[in-house]
């Protein structure tokens, strides 16, 4: 049931308009170039409100030249997937916990507050309209993109009285171009993804734009991503544009799976909690939310306590990490069977869950 107490469009209200030219369904290549023939669009003003939900033919945006998401970044997105399973059912993982967590971009942004499970429901009859796109294949999915962006025909910085909030959808594969490989980091403290009271736990644009230039910086020194540090004493924080996991033997002696606390400069990711909510229910090693530092990490490597780090999102899933170039020294992260890593092991533990081989309640059905 939705949450009557907020002003928000209904499900029940949704308008379609079907696309007269159905694309060609073509074989998945890369991520995020494919797109579905239909889109959701759902626009607001603080004088009207909320208006009916569009789903209507993919096509362009059509923008003021002075609208304030292109001027001053305000807007967020989000990003979760369709699953279709070995029984030919489609599936969600997680997707309130997407809601939610768009939910609290929004009003990071000073955009307007919707009903979550509205949006969610009006999201599985767009999936429901384009299911064919959802590809036949374990290795493969639907991306969901929903976006919401600030429409205010204005060069003044205020809070919007004009949103749109659409959902576009792509097929796609590998985020990596090879995810049976290892990737490799580059550290360097001198690029800071987010800080202390910014919007680091919030998933919009500027987070990523900004960090373009140290990505490309990373590729000179012969690595495919940025260690994200802050502060002082080089805090391990994310990995691109993944959380992070180190598994080790700690300091006091004891198997750990480890990741940076969400203290603000983290993005909550849903694979994240995930994780942690999988191997906390396991109970065989110790899982903390705790900070991490290069000198830990670097004492533990020289001690032969680490076992393997890896970044985890919704994109890419679960991506082991090879390598970290560190003022100027390559470190050798330790990489077991692949078939008695753990990261193996939670990947096939959460691709049955998403795929259907194995019940649970963290899939939504479509």
């Amino acid at each position: 049931m939705g949450d009557s107490s907020i002003p928000s469009f209904k499900a029940a209200d949704l308008v379609i308009q079907l696309s007269s030219s159905p694309k060609t369904k073509q074989d998945v290549s890369g991520f995020g170039t494919v797109f579905t023939d239909h889109m959701l669009t759902i626009e607001w003003t603080l004088t009207e409100g909320w208006q009916a939900p569009l789903i209507m033919p993919f096509v362009n945006l059509s923008l003021h030249p002075a609208c304030s998401a292109l001027h001053y970044g305000i807007q967020l997105f989000e990003g979760l997937k369709v699953y279709r399973g070995d029984d030919k059912r489609l599936r969600l993982f997680r997707p309130m916990l997407n809601m939610s967590r768009m939910a609290k971009s929004a009003r990071r942004a000073c955009l307007p507050a919707f009903d979550q499970t509205e949006l969610l429901e009006c999201i599985r009859r767009l999936v429901e309209l384009d299911q064919d796109f959802v590809p036949h294949s374990d290795s493969c999915s639907l991306y969901i993109r929903p976006t919401f962006i600030s429409t205010e025909c204005s060069l003044g910085i205020k809070k919007p009285t004009r949103a749109l909030l659409y959902v576009i959808m792509c097929q796609v594969g590998s985020y990596f171009n090879n995810e049976a490989e290892a990737v490799s980091l580059w550290a360097d403290p001198k690029y800071t993804r987010a800080w202390k009271g910014g919007t680091g736990d919030c998933k919009m644009g500027g987070n990523y734009g900004g960090t373009l230039f140290a990505q490309y910086e990373a590729v000179e020194y012969g690595c495919q991503q940025v260690l994200w540090l802050y502060g002082e004493d080089h805090q391990i924080t994310e990995a691109g544009t993944m959380n992070i996991f180190l598994h080790w033997i700690n300091e006091d002696g004891e198997e750990e799976l480890a990741t940076p606390p969400l203290d603000g400069i983290i993005l909550p990711g849903i694979t994240r909690q995930s994780i942690l909510e999988l191997t906390r229910k396991w109970g065989e090693f110790k899982v903390t939310e705790r900070y991490l530092n290069m000198g830990r990490l670097c004492s533990a490597l020289e001690q032969h306590r680490v076992k393997e780090m890896f970044g985890s999102g919704t994109a890419c899933m679960i991506c082991p990490v090879g390598h970290i170039v560190y003022h100027g020294e390559s470190l050798h992260i330790p990489h077991q069977d692949k078939n008695a890593k753990l990261s193996s092991r939670i990947e096939k533990e959460l691709t049955d869950i998403q795929y259907g081989r194995t019940p649970s309640g963290w899939t939504f059905l479509v």
